[in-house]
């Protein structure tokens, strides 16, 4: 399978297909195809000069804020109000070319129409790349936008390690980045006054509805939680079955119970990660080490599925992150689909930096592209060419409805 093209894309008076491309193969998998471009790392670092190149391109100003995300600012940054558009570059392991970087390349091509047409800012407007939103090397999602708010404790995100034993810390200053200034950042968050980011559909609700682009009414509250599975390494080809203490097994009724407990209620969860030690073919494993996400329409449905789990596996799972119900603004969020001709207004399990601003209480927009098979996190994760312009199009009339009004956002 070939990853998705946008090659010769172009939008008028845009450089989106030239950005796309150049975007192609950094952190890309040659044999999976997929990408691999986790937090601070070498692809992570290729991202981040991308970026930087984009913002020098532009003649945008680039900021690094204290904990790594990367802004680039058309405008005073501290005439305070901004409208702030963009999303993340990071990527899940063996994830798709779009989800998160569509939103940084359409921010950027929308800065071209902008210009192109001549719209004359009355706030300061930058593009956002957060850090680490997809948690795949550390295990907490939206790291970037949580530890910018606050919702993430800086000695916490410090102590994370990764899959071979670095902290966060560590994989920080070895990617040039000092960890010791972590933390809730309120001069940038003042900066702030609205977000919009636009990001590909994880799902099929605008396939459904046969529209290009919709609007996040909200975000399903979801988690993650580790389950840690003790057991006894023996021989096995001579330890007898009733000898046993294979933890695999509690691991198998685990997985069991995640599929019918979400059923019953309401939610989706996924066993995707699991550790065994020792790892042999021929040897009972001493630990197995899962890890669950949930998510569902209330936090009562999600709780229920995360005990049942608990149960069927004789653990207790520790929680590693949670995200509470998120509602966008009521009136901005209507403002922007009316503004965008009546587009659908959707609802969804997938987290994002925006769910995390607008947590935090900063007026926050999503728009959604739509994805024709409705598949995400995986190589054919995917976004027609006239879908994606539709998208900077779209992009490009909110922002130039908030940079020119003076009541815009203020919901």
């Amino acid at each position: 399978m070939s990853t998705p093209t946008l090659t010769g894309v172009t939008a008028t008076g845009s450089d989106f297909g030239r950005m796309w491309d150049d975007l192609h193969d950094v952190g890309r998998d040659v044999r999976s195809t997929g990408y691999r471009r986790y937090a601070w790392t070498a692809a992570d670092l290729d991202c981040r000069a991308w970026f930087a190149a984009e913002a020098s391109r532009r003649g945008l100003d680039l900021t690094r804020d204290r904990n790594g995300n990367l802004w680039a600012w058309w405008g005073d940054p501290d005439a305070g109000d901004a409208v702030v558009t963009g999303s993340h570059l990071d990527s899940v392991p063996d994830g798709g070319a779009f989800d998160g970087p569509l939103g940084v390349v359409s921010a950027f091509a929308a800065i071209d129409l902008l210009r192109e047409r001549a719209v004359r800012p009355d706030r300061p407007l930058a593009v956002v790349s957060f850090a680490d939103e997809e948690g795949a090397r550390f295990g907490v999602a939206c790291a970037g936008s949580r530890l910018l708010t606050g919702s993430l404790d800086a000695g916490r995100a410090c102590a994370l390690t990764d899959g071979e034993g670095t902290t966060m810390a560590d994989a920080m200053l070895a990617a040039g980045h000092d960890p010791k200034h972590l933390g809730r950042d309120d001069d940038t968050l003042a900066r702030i006054g609205t977000f919009v980011e636009l990001h590909v559909e994880q799902g099929r609700g605008l396939v459904d509805q046969a529209a290009a682009v919709g609007v996040a009414g909200s975000i399903w509250p979801h988690g993650r939680w580790r389950i840690d599975l003790p057991g006894e390494a023996n021989h096995a080809g001579t330890t007898r079955l009733a000898d046993r203490d294979d933890p695999m097994l509690r691991l198998a009724s685990a997985v069991l119970a995640a599929r019918e407990s979400a059923q019953r209620h309401g939610a989706v969860a996924t066993i995707g990660k699991v550790h065994v030690e020792p790892g042999g073919t021929n040897a009972i494993p001493s630990l197995v080490r899962a890890w669950l996400d949930a998510r569902g329409e209330d936090e009562q449905s999600v709780r229920s599925v995360v005990a049942a789990v608990g149960a069927a596996a004789g653990a207790d799972p520790a929680e590693e992150s949670w995200s509470p119900e998120v509602a966008f603004p009521d009136e901005l969020r209507d403002d922007v689909a009316e503004l965008l001709g009546g587009v659908p207004v959707l609802a969804t399990g997938a987290g994002h930096d925006a769910g995390v601003l607008a947590g935090a209480g900063v007026p926050t927009a999503m728009l959604f592209v739509r994805n024709p098979t409705g598949v995400s996190h995986s190589p054919a994760e995917h976004a027609d060419p006239d879908d994606c312009l539709a998208g900077v199009e779209a992009l490009t009339t909110v922002l130039t409805h908030l940079l020119t009004d003076e009541t815009a956002g203020s919901s």
